[in-house]
């Protein structure tokens, strides 16, 4: 583990610890956390702690090429219940992830400290949001940065049943449409599991997200 100065500098992602933790502190500065995303980390920490940096030794990803969308999940996409947009609130999608309250969980790891950060990111066209409706009301959606040929989904959240599911399922369309060749999903659990997620090895990851090409 590391301790980050002010200069921008990440260690090795094999340098991690056996849990996947590589740095400690540095900022959440625009060019700090572009660089970060480029080599495979991100931030992830509660808000009374020091910046805990990841590389985590197995990553949950999504191939969009070769995705399959569930028969329920097409059941629910047919029923027309939801419209879906595309950076149309992303403030609105943010929010809401920070404040939905989740399974097993006290707190929230998305800070003002987050969304300020991510927002600045937002303004660049770095980051992208999917937002799900129902009768004009913001029910669900998804936020992640965009590496050009990787998406690394951040955060995402449902009001109403699927809701969630319909962001994911629509954000998975358009990364195979411009062929993404990898959608990083980061940490392992169950709901991202049920969705098609799937662990792969750190090595493999970063073989993908250095190989913008795959062929």
């Amino acid at each position: 583990m590391h301790f980050l100065s002010k200069f921008l500098y990440f260690p090795p992602v094999t340098e991690a610890t056996v849990d996947g933790l590589l740095a400690v502190g540095g900022d959440l500065s625009v060019d700090r956390l572009l660089l970060a995303y480029s080599q495979g980390i991100f931030p992830w920490y509660d808000p009374d702690e020091p910046i805990l940096w990841w590389a985590p030794p197995k990553r949950m990803v999504v191939h969009p090429q070769t995705y399959k969308v569930s028969k329920s999940m097409r059941n629910i996409l047919n029923r027309k219940q939801f419209t879906v947009t595309r950076n149309t609130d992303f403030k609105g999608v943010i929010y809401n992830c920070q404040k939905v309250p989740r399974k097993d969980q006290t707190g929230t790891w998305i800070s003002n400290e987050i969304i300020e950060a991510y927002t600045q990111l937002y303004q660049l066209g770095r980051v992208v949001s999917y937002e799900v409706w129902c009768n004009e009301e913001l029910v669900g959606g998804l936020y992640g940065v965009d590496l050009g040929h990787v998406f690394c989904g951040e955060s995402m959240f449902s009001l109403r049943p699927n809701a969630s599911k319909v962001a994911f399922v629509h954000l998975i369309q358009d990364l195979k449409e411009k062929n993404y060749v990898l959608l990083d999903c980061q940490v392992h659990n169950e709901h991202l599991e049920k969705l098609g997620a799937f662990e792969i090895s750190r090595e493999v990851f970063m073989q993908i997200l250095h190989k913008v090409d795959p062929d």
